[in-house]
């Protein structure tokens, strides 16, 4: 308890002589990049994010809307963070299923089509017909350029479900037979285990980067 008004002043007031980390409170209002020192996961995390940007830079190659790339690379750690998450025991992997995926990909398809079509017009009609295609088979690849622009976020969507499902149910079915092997046999699966382990999380980061480059190819 203050016995005075200047006792506010008076370093020793309290028992644990907390009022110099009042001192301290003006860091809550500055970010932190400019005080805390970055640990070596966070400096590989940006360095990761700057490739990522320089690269979705070059594929979509229009450099009057900025901040274009940012939405491209959250949807590679989004979709990275729930693959890695899904090779841990008992952890849903919502990427595994048609209803995430999809719910990804339509939108981001949706969009780029009402967005070229609107302000691209002319270069959306020339991508119906390749450059060199002859007279006579102009219909006919208008027709399978409009099918495979139709179909793009369904295949999109089945490419991560599929390479997903496939490498857990494969883990699943190896660890199932596990009790009735022998411990020469048990010890194959094992290292067997490890080694498609090993893949999966690769797998994991090449689908996040592939789905997200894909989608700026679309």
């Amino acid at each position: 308890m203050m016995a005075n008004l200047f006792s506010s002043f008076d370093p020793t007031t309290n028992l644990l002589s907390l009022n110099w980390m009042s001192a301290l409170l003006g860091l809550l209002f500055v970010p932190s990049m400019f005080w805390l020192i970055p640990s070596r996961p966070v400096v590989l995390w940006n360095n990761i994010n700057e490739i990522l940007h320089s690269e979705f830079k070059v594929l979509i190659g229009n450099s009057k809307i900025k901040g274009s790339t940012l939405i491209f690379v959250s949807l590679f750690s989004m979709i990275m963070l729930n693959n890695v998450l899904g090779l841990f025991p008992y952890i849903f992997t919502s990427t595994s299923h048609m209803v995430m995926t999809l719910s990804l990909s339509l939108p981001l398809w949706v969009s780029f089509m009402l967005y070229g079509w609107t302000n691209n017009t002319t270069h959306m009609l020339a991508h119906l017909v390749p450059q060199g295609t002859p007279g006579v088979l102009m219909p006919f690849m208008v027709c399978i350029e409009t099918i495979s622009n139709l179909i793009r976020p369904g295949t999109l969507a089945v490419r991560l479900a599929a390479n997903m499902i496939a490498g857990h149910l494969l883990m699943t079915l190896l660890g199932n037979t596990g009790p009735s092997l022998s411990l020469s046999l048990l010890v194959i699966l094992v290292t067997g285990q490890i080694m498609l382990l090993t893949l999966e999380s690769a797998v994991a980061v090449i689908q996040s980067y592939v789905f997200a480059v894909l989608s700026t190819l679309y």
